[in-house]
């Protein structure tokens, strides 16, 4: 999907949406970017706050490919820093100690079995899942599953219950889909970003 570079590009890409966002409250554009960046991805921007341990602090995005990769980045990233109702909105002051992740997602794809053989289709660390009825839909990251060491049952009940649905849902005709990811990081809390997008070059070489 991206490659290396554009994936660290993503990364930079959204710090900068947030500094911006919370130093002016203005939304920058998706300029001077990757032609991929043109293309309709889903997105999920995760925010996470490095003390002793890895603290979530904002997870939001887009599922489905409905808008531009640049734009799903931005309107991502700063959804998560300021509208993850989970959390208080992130502050100027902390962002320098927050790692953020980018994960680019394929377009999901419904698992066509009976209940009893759901489980065998689902890789842990390689599939995200996708659980949803016509009133309610829940989504987990493939590495959310990978980083509690979940089985494939178990993380298709802690779908379920992201959704609002009992665990068993999977079980009593709720729709699953699977999605693969491209992962990008920090990885360790880094300096304020460029000043503008237009510095991509630099960032990815």
């Amino acid at each position: 999907m991206l490659t290396e570079q554009e994936g660290e590009l993503a990364v930079k890409l959204a710090r900068k949406a947030i500094e911006e966002s919370l130093r002016s409250g203005k939304k920058i554009k998706p300029e001077n970017l990757p032609p991929v960046y043109r293309e309709k991805r889903g997105v999920f921007v995760t925010l996470n706050r490095i003390t002793e341990k890895k603290e979530l602090r904002g997870c939001i995005g887009r599922p489905y490919p409905i808008m531009s990769l640049g734009e799903a980045i931005i309107t991502s990233a700063i959804n998560a820093a300021l509208e993850d109702t989970r959390f208080d909105p992130v502050r100027k002051e902390e962002i320098d100690g927050i790692v953020i992740e980018v994960s680019v997602l394929t377009v999901p794809k419904l698992i066509k079995e009976k209940p009893l053989k759901i489980p065998e289709k689902i890789v842990i660390g390689r599939d995200g899942l996708i659980v949803a009825t016509d009133r309610f839909q829940g989504l987990l990251l493939p590495q959310v599953a990978a980083e509690y060491g979940w089985n494939r049952e178990t993380f298709l009940r802690q779908t379920c219950l992201k959704a609002g649905l009992a665990p068993d849902a999977w079980q009593r005709g709720a729709r699953i889909q699977v999605f693969t990811v491209d992962h990008f990081s920090d990885e360790t809390p880094v300096e304020a970003a460029p000043d503008s997008p237009d510095h991509s070059r630099n960032a990815r070489e």
